[in-house]
């Protein structure tokens, strides 16, 4: 329940800031020093927390000690360590020490920077961290603020965010020609590869479930996206009587890291007149380094591009990068100008808003997290953390070429590897086994996997990115990986001869 206080309540006590801050910054050092103590996926079962803790909230302050204490014993095993250097699911929410400290001082500074008067500084530092950020990608000169050809960049939280405001943007624009009814007509277009987030978005800004194009890839491209496919695919219709309004193409998709072709997807693009989005939320990032900038080529053509630097740039959650070449299309969309945030700089049309750039009103101040990142690093730093994991997921991609039982399933571009296991009989289910193995490397808790299907096949993915793996780390899961593979391929063969000999089998 918490004692009862004897000193006067002071919620925001600089001397206790910094007493308990160190606490808690021990506490989170100590977390990492002991991160590979911890299964990789948590172990609970659902509801196990509620077993845990009270019912009811405390009347009275309760210790930091205390507290921490109770995220070890029983936050921590519900945990999934996605920092853990043996983390490959997914992909990548890479921490540092520098990315930490940024949102310390976001947090810290709370200020609520939803227009420039709000906090002049919090607009001005996203607007140069964003040219910054551009220039480091050489992003074409219409992208950045200082461009002086009217673009410029916003941070949101998320890729889901980024979509929705240019899909939002994309169909007011439409709207204005066609009129509301027109909604009913607009049609979106992604790969079968594409971020779920792309069709979750074209619901929430009220494009029909019917209207949305999920088409199909194969390994012929690599499961990238063509242009002659979305070509028949727009063509097909028009025929209908529908309009097509925007096309997303990827960099590093989801499942298997795939990137489309974005010159001739934007030439298709703006055949159409359609808005052009670039999804590069995962493997944007890679674009610092010359010998990965030519994914990227093509990037002139689109409407908006965005990337998460929370996943591959050492910046922790949450953190999205969204540049568009027309700001007024997203801030006609998006504008909102109540009686009580007009003032003179906003009524000039002098300052950026970002409030009009989002979906909220209010706003974290991203840009100070961002800003340290790149100062505290620098690109030599930021280019070798990609490097890196490029050089083990290639090493990794060697050792699975290596074992005759496994095949890589698709070629790797960044730092995903896409394999699965072979089956040993003719018969066997390759999805089933290859279900099995990814289970029993994920409960032994040293290692965490997630898995892909394409083309009907269930592949496992192993995806390198978080800050403390290193290439020991890399070979032993893949030993783990292979000594799994051998139990499961020798149960089968225990199967099998049971199953000739007409003996009972599991």
């Amino acid at each position: 329940m918490g004692s009862l206080p004897i000193e006067t309540f002071q919620p925001l006590d600089p001397d206790v800031l910094v007493k308990e801050s160190r606490a808690v910054v021990d506490f989170i050092a100590n977390y990492y020093r002991d991160i590979e103590r911890y299964p990789v996926r948590s172990q609970v079962e659902p509801e196990y927390l509620s077993k845990r803790l009270p019912d009811q909230a405390p009347i009275f302050p309760q210790p930091i000690q205390t507290i921490l204490d109770d995220i070890h014993d029983d936050i921590f095993p519900g945990l999934t360590h996605w920092q853990s250097p043996n983390f490959y699911a997914y992909f990548q929410a890479n921490a540092s020490t520098a990315g930490f400290l940024g949102e310390m001082l976001c947090s810290g500074l709370n200020v609520v920077g939803f227009n420039w008067i709000a906090s002049p500084a919090a607009t001005e530092l996203e607007s140069i961290v964003m040219d910054w950020m551009g220039k480091m990608l050489k992003l074409p000169s219409s992208f950045l603020f200082s461009g002086g050809q009217g673009g410029g960049g916003v941070l949101h939280g998320s890729t889901c965010e980024a979509v929705v405001c240019t899909l939002a943007a994309a169909r007011d624009s439409a709207l204005t020609k066609m009129g509301g009814d027109g909604i009913t007509k607009l049609v979106v277009y992604a790969s079968d590869q594409t971020h779920s987030t792309v069709q979750k978005a074209s619901k929430l800004i009220g494009i029909p479930p019917s209207n949305f194009r999920a088409i199909p890839t194969s390994a012929a491209s690599d499961y990238a996206l063509t242009p002659d496919s979305v070509r028949s695919s727009m063509e097909a219709d028009i025929a209908k009587g529908l309009v097509p309004l925007y096309l997303c193409a990827t960099i590093g998709t989801t499942a298997v890291g795939a990137v489309d072709p974005l010159l001739e997807l934007g030439k298709v693009a703006n055949e159409y007149g359609v808005w052009y989005h670039i999804d590069a939320a995962y493997a944007g990032s890679s674009g610092i380094c010359p010998e990965f900038r030519h994914y990227l080529d093509g990037v002139e053509l689109a409407d908006s591009f965005s990337l998460n630097p929370h996943k591959w740039f050492l910046t922790n959650m949450d953190c999205c990068c969204l540049w568009v070449k027309s700001p007024s299309s997203l801030v006609d969309a998006l504008c909102s100008n109540p009686e009580y945030l007009k003032n003179k700089a906003s009524d000039a049309k002098t300052v950026v808003d970002y409030k009009d750039w989002q979906i909220a009103l209010s706003r974290r101040f991203r840009a100070m997290k961002l800003w340290v990142v790149i100062r505290r690093y620098g690109m030599a730093n930021l280019m070798e953390h990609i490097r890196s994991d490029v050089a083990m997921a290639e090493h990794f991609e060697r050792l699975v070429a290596m074992d005759r039982r496994f095949e890589v399933v698709v070629p790797r571009k960044f730092a995903l590897v896409c394999f699965r296991l072979k089956p040993r009989f003719q018969g066997d289910d390759p999805s089933e086994l290859n279900r099995r193995l990814l289970e029993a490397v994920n409960s032994s808790g040293q290692a965490f996997m997630t898995h892909a299907v394409v083309a009907r096949m269930f592949v496992v993915r192993f995806a390198i990115g978080a800050t403390l793996t290193e290439m020991r780390h890399v070979e032993a899961t893949w030993k783990l990986i292979q000594a799994k593979a051998d139990g499961l391929l020798l149960n089968g063969s225990c199967e099998k001869i049971s199953s000739s000999n007409g003996l009972f089998s599991l």
